[in-house]
């Protein structure tokens, strides 16, 4: 799929203001194909426009303020894994509202990721990571809206960090509102038994040598 140890994309900033909104959305530049350049960064805008599509949903007063960020996780080895979100209030809301999505892609081949493709065909990877997230619920003391916590979806939120899967859910989906996007970050080390081979999570994997 990708060869190891290859230099980060360039990734740049495309800022989109008006009065009370800031959009900023990722645009890579400098990749050897430009038919996959054109393709991610479409990608790209289309997250950004979904988020605000999104808000849309939420925000029933007059908008005062809109901000849309993103952070790069991961930018290694061929594999690039962000998450970008969109803040708004408008009044009279008591407080404003975050969402988020986030996507990861193969910077080669232009390819995107789902959660099951990080893992061998019937795996059993949903246990798995719900087993994990139960377990990092008790340890880190999370409340539920809703004990006990049941399982994450099999297309669950998630990104890749360095050397971890981090799986995510969205504002009040488990936890209440003050907790934020509970995430859970799960070694790549503990997911290698049922990894796609010479998937992400196995290329992650992969030492320094």
């Amino acid at each position: 799929m990708t060869s190891l140890f290859q230099l980060p994309v360039q990734v740049e900033t495309e800022t989109v203001t008006s009065p009370g909104v800031t959009i900023y959305t990722p645009r890579l530049s400098g990749l050897q194909s430009p038919a996959v350049q054109k393709k991610l960064n479409a990608a790209f805008s289309g997250l950004t426009a979904s988020l605000v599509n999104e808000q849309n949903k939420y925000q029933t007063g007059t908008l005062r303020e809109m901000t849309g960020h993103y952070e790069v996780k991961t930018n290694q080895r061929g594999l690039l894994s962000l998450i970008a979100t969109n803040y708004a209030y408008s009044a009279p809301m008591a407080h404003g509202y975050t969402v988020a999505e986030s996507l990861t892609c193969d910077v080669n081949s232009g390819n995107f990721f789902t959660l099951s493709q990080l893992f061998k065909s019937g795996s059993g990877y949903v246990e798995l990571l719900s087993q994990h997230v139960r377990v990092q619920l008790q340890r880190r003391k999370l409340p539920l809206l809703n004990p006990p916590f049941k399982s994450v979806w099999p297309d669950q939120n998630f990104y890749l960090a360095d050397k971890a899967l981090v799986v995510y859910f969205d504002l009040l989906e488990i936890t209440p509102y003050y907790v934020g996007f509970p995430m859970f970050p799960i070694s790549v080390y503990d997911l290698l038994p049922i990894a796609a081979e010479r998937g992400p999570l196995d290329i992650l994997a992969v030492d320094v040598s």
